[in-house]
């Protein structure tokens, strides 16, 4: 997610939390049930969402593996410098 996030950046999720277009979020696809990305609400398609990396030259997202499973909306980013993303 760079620019907005940086590997090592501890960011604060809100779970059970209904995301609207353009928040971060917390995300699992089901070809990848065990494993959790950030990425970027874009559209509510069927029953998960289209999400995509902010950075579409790097980031593998709803493009490649389709519509993904919302986890939790992210917030805050809590470290290195506090800041508001939602």
């Amino acid at each position: 997610m760079v620019p907005t996030l940086r590997s090592g950046d501890v960011v604060l999720v809100r779970y059970g939390t209904t995301p609207r277009p353009n928040d971060l979020v917390l995300v699992r696809w089901p070809a990848r049930p065990d494993q959790l990305s950030v990425k970027r609400a874009v559209r509510r398609d069927g029953e998960g969402w289209h999400v995509e990396g902010d950075n579409p030259f790097a980031s593998t997202d709803s493009r490649t593996l389709g519509a993904a499973d919302v986890v939790g909306v992210i917030r805050i980013r809590l470290w290195p410098r506090p800041r508001r993303l939602g």
